[in-house]
C-alpha cells in the first residue's frame, strides 16, 4: 500500500471495528427503521380513553412520529438520539485516528537511521553512516540554525548492498609518514638520471596503491599561525636537522630547542632574503603593482617567496625531493606556496604568459645546455615583458670561482653561452650588478620574428598547444606570443597592476582566447563566488578569523573562490583539472593567482600534512567515471593537516557517497543547505579530519 494511503486506511477501518464494537455491546442504541417506531401506547385503544376514535395521523404517538399539527417538525427525544449518535461516532473514530497515528510515528522512528549532527568543530561527535541512503536524513542546514533538511521528499538514493557497510580504513604504518606516492625515492632509482627523469613524477600503478591512512609523526603539533609560521616551525612536525647541518654557513635553517628557525639565509643571500630582495628593487621595480606572480626555481625552503609576500608578489616555488629531501616540506610548513618538482624532460605544469618573474640563486640548472631547452621552459612561462634573475654561477665567477671549485674558462664559456642564448631568445640584459643580473622578455615577437634569420636557432613552434603542460615533452623551440598589430602592443594582452589585476576582466577573455568565457560570464562568477564564500564565512567561522593559511581549490574555474579570499592572510592553489574545458589556469594567472594544472587521479606533487584547507566544487562527479573515488579521498587526507577542513560542493547524491566512505577515515562530516536555499540540489559537505598520530594508532591497534 503506498505510504500516502496507509493512514486513510487505518482511520476508516479503526473507526467502523470501533463502532460496530460498540453498537453490538449496547453502548450505543441501534438505528432502527422508520416503521418500527410508531408504536401503540400502552393501555390505549385505538379510540383513547374516552372511547372516541381519534382521527387519523393522531391515532399513535410514537418516538418520530411527525403529527400534521407540528407541521412536519421531528420529535425532540428522537432528535436527542441522533445527535447523541453522531458524537458517539465522531469521537471514537478520532480516538482510533489518534491511536493509529501515535502506532505508526512510533514505528517509523524506531525503524529510521539515528539523525547525524556531526559539527566542523573538532570535539563534535561523528557521523554516522545510515543503513539505508533512501530513508529520511535530517541534518541542520547551519550550525546556528534549527531548520532541518529531509532529503527524501525530494532525493531518493540508491546504494548497492555491497556499498551499504562502511570500510574502516587503517592507519599506514610509521615509514609512510612522509610519503610522496608520484615522488617515491626508492621507485625513482628505477628511472634513468640523465636530464633529471628520475626526479619527475612517477606514480604508482593501481596494484601498488596504498589504502591506508598516512600517519602523522608523534607528537604532531599545530602549525605556528602565520605571520609567525614564515620563521619558526615545530621540529616534531619536520623531524630532520640534514638542513641545519648542511646549511649552516648559508644560513638557512636553525634548531632552537623544540623549534626550528628560519633566519631568511639561503645560498646567495647569507644576509638574509629581505636584503637580498632590497638589492633586486634596486634593479627593476618591486612594488608597485606591475610583478605580481613569480617562479622560483630550486627554492630551498622558499624564503626568497617568503619575504616577497610582505611586497604583494606571491610566488610559485619548487624544488625536487632530493638529498635536501624536507626543503619543499618545510616551504609548506612555514605558510609559502610550494611544490615538488624538477625542470627535467617535462614541461613544468604551469601556462604560458603565467609569471611576471622567474628567478634561480644557484639553482644548479645547466642554462646553457641541451640546445638551451631549460631556459626555452622558463620563456615560454614568463608573460611578456617579464624578467628573469639569475645570481649564482656563472655571474661574477671572477670573484667566486675558488669557492665554486671551477675554472675561470669554465664559469666564462657558461656565461658566454647563457648570454648568447638570450639575444637568440630575443631577451634583452637589463643590468648585471655585483652577485644578480637580470634579463627581460620583449613584450611580442613582431621585430625578433622579423628580425631573424631563416637558418637561425631556435626556431619558432610550429604548434600552437603553448598552454598543454601535463605530461608534455619540452621541445628546443620558442613558444610564439600571441600576434600584434604594432610593436608597441602587448603580446596577450596588457595586464592591470595589483591588486586591481584581481578583479579585472583577464584579457585572454576579453579577447576571446578561451572557449566559452565572456566578461558578462566573468562577472557573474565573481558575484558567485563571493556569495558562496559569505556563506562558507557562516557555515566555518574559523574562516574569516585567520584559522586557515594553506588552501588548495582542487576545481578552480577561473579563481573565484581565491579572488573572494583575498582579503584574508591566506594563499589559493588554484588546481585545474588536466583535460578539463574550458581551460582556465592562464586566466587564474592573468587575475595575480598562482595555481597548477593536475589529473586527481594521480597523488599531488606535495608532502603529507601541507594543507589547512581544501576546497572541492563538483571535482567528483567529475572523476567517478575515471578512477575510484576512494584513493582521490585517500589523497585528500595525506595533503590535509590533522584537524584541517574539507569543504564538497556537488549533488547529494555524491555527498552521500562520500560520507559513506570518510565515515571510516576518521573524519566528522555534515551535510549542509546550498546557499540559495534547501529547494537546490546541490548540497554542501563539510568535513573535518580528526586529530590523530603514528603512536596512537600504534596503541589502538
Amino acid at each position: 500500500v503506498p505510504p500516502f494511503l496507509l493512514q486513510p486506511i487505518q482511520f476508516f477501518g479503526a473507526a467502523a471495528t470501533a463502532t460496530a464494537t460498540a453498537v453490538a455491546a449496547g453502548l450505543l442504541p441501534r438505528l432502527v427503521r422508520p416503521s418500527t417506531l410508531l408504536q401503540p401506547v400502552p393501555g390505549e385503544s385505538a379510540e383513547g380513553e374516552s372511547g372516541v376514535r381519534r382521527p387519523p395521523g393522531a391515532r399513535y404517538r410514537g418516538r418520530g412520529s411527525l403529527p400534521k399539527e407540528q407541521g412536519g417538525m421531528r420529535h425532540p427525544e428522537f432528535q436527542r438520539m441522533r445527535v447523541t449518535l453522531a458524537i458517539g461516532v465522531v469521537g471514537l473514530c478520532a480516538t482510533a485516528y489518534i491511536l493509529g497515528a501515535w502506532q505508526g510515528t512510533s514505528s517509523a522512528i524506531k525503524a529510521a537511521p539515528r539523525p547525524v549532527y556531526a559539527k566542523t568543530q573538532c570535539g563534535d561527535t561523528p557521523s554516522q553512516t545510515p543503513s539505508n541512503a533512501s530513508d529520511t536524513i535530517s541534518i541542520a542546514s547551519v550550525p546556528s540554525s534549527g531548520a532541518r533538511l529531509d532529503f527524501q521528499a525530494h532525493h531518493r538514493v540508491a546504494f548497492n548492498e555491497s556499498s551499504r557497510a562502511t570500510e574502516m580504513i587503517p592507519p599506514c604504518q610509521l615509514k609512510y609518514s612522509e610519503y610522496t606516492p608520484c615522488h617515491d625515492p626508492r621507485r625513482a632509482r628505477k628511472f634513468p638520471k640523465a636530464m633529471m627523469q628520475y626526479r619527475e613524477r612517477h606514480c604508482p600503478t593501481k596494484e601498488n596503491l596504498l589504502r591506508c591512512l598516512i600517519p602523522a609523526p608523534p607528537n604532531y603539533k599545530n602549525p605556528f599561525t602565520w605571520p609567525q609560521s614564515r620563521d619558526y616551525a615545530w621540529y616534531d612536525n619536520i623531524p630532520h636537522r640534514e638542513l641545519s647541518i648542511e646549511k649552516a654557513v648559508q644560513n638557512w635553517i636553525q634548531v632552537e630547542g623544540d623549534k626550528f628557525r628560519f633566519p631568511g639565509g639561503g645560498t646567495m643571500f647569507p644576509h638574509g632574503a629581505d636584503a637580498y630582495i632590497d638589492d633586486i628593487d634596486a634593479l627593476i621595480p618591486l612594488t608597485d603593482g606591475n610583478i605580481r606572480t613569480a617562479l622560483d626555481t630550486g627554492c630551498g625552503v622558499a624564503s626568497w617567496g617568503a619575504f616577497l609576500l610582505k611586497r604583494g608578489i606571491i610566488t610559485m616555488s619548487f624544488a625536487p625531493r632530493d638529498s635536501h629531501e624536507a626543503q619543499v616540506q618545510f616551504a609548506l610548513e612555514r605558510g609559502v606556496p610550494a611544490m615538488i618538482g624538477v625542470i627535467g624532460t617535462e614541461r613544468i605544469p604551469y601556462p604560458a604568459r603565467a609569471f611576471d618573474m622567474a628567478h634561480c640563486s644557484r639553482c644548479l640548472i645547466p642554462w646553457n645546455k641541451l640546445d638551451g631547452l631549460y631556459l626555452l621552459e622558463v620563456d615560454r612561462v614568463l608573460r611578456p615583458g617579464g624578467y628573469w634573475i639569475l645570481s649564482g654561477p656563472p655571474i661574477r665567477w671572477k670573484k667566486h670561482y675558488k669557492g665554486w671549485q671551477r675554472t675561470e674558462e669554465d664559469l666564462k664559456q657558461e656565461q658566454d653561452e647563457i648570454e648568447d642564448l638570450a639575444k637568440r631568445l630575443c631577451w634583452k640584459k637589463v643590468v648585471e650588478k655585483d652577485d644578480l643580473a637580470v634579463w627581460q622578455k620583449p613584450i611580442n615577437h613582431m621585430e625578433c620574428a622579423n628580425n631573424r634569420k631563416a637558418d637561425e636557432t631556435p626556431q619558432f613552434c610550429n604548434s600552437s598547444d603553448v598552454d598543454s603542460a601535463w605530461y608534455k615533452k619540452m621541445e628546443t623551440c620558442i613558444s610564439p606570443l600571441p600576434e600584434v598589430q604594432t610593436e608597441e602592443e602587448v603580446a596577450g594582452g596588457a595586464l592591470e597592476n595589483w591588486p586591481q589585476r584581481a578583479l579585472a576582466v583577464p584579457p585572454r577573455i576579453t579577447k576571446g582566447l578561451v572557449s566559452g568565457l565572456t566578461p558578462e560570464k566573468f562577472e557573474e562568477d565573481n558575484k558567485l563566488w563571493a556569495e558562496r564564500v559569505d556563506h562558507y564565512k557562516k557555515l566555518i567561522p574559523p574562516l574569516a578569523k585567520g584559522r586557515y593559511r594553506n588552501v588548495m581549490d582542487m576545481n578552480a574555474g577561473m579563481g573565484g573562490f581565491a579572488s573572494a579570499l583575498m582579503e584574508y592572510p591566506l594563499w589559493v592553489m588554484n588546481v585545474v583539472p588536466s583535460g578539463s574545458a574550458p581551460d582556465t589556469l592562464g586566466v587564474i594567472y592573468e587575475r595575480g593567482f598562482i595555481g597548477t594544472y593536475h589529473d586527481w587521479c594521480e597523488a599531488f606533487s606535495t608532502y603529507p600534512r601541507t594543507y589547512d584547507l581544501i576546497h572541492a566544487d563538483k571535482v567528483f562527479s567529475f572523476y567517478q567515471d575515471r578512477c575510484d573515488i576512494t584513493y582521490i579521498l585517500l589523497e585528500m587526507d595525506r595533503i590535509l593537516r590533522p584537524e584541517g577542513t574539507m569543504i564538497f560542493r556537488d549533488t547529494v547524491e555524491m555527498l552521500l557517497k562520500i560520507q559513506a566512505i570518510t565515515d571510516g577515515m576518521r573524519w566528522k562530516s555534515r551535510i549542509m543547505d546550498h546557499e540559495s536555499g534547501p529547494f537546490n540540489p546541490e548540497k554542501i559537505l563539510v568535513a573535518v579530519k580528526t586529530y590523530w598520530t603514528a603512536e596512537a594508532a600504534q596503541k589502538q591497534q
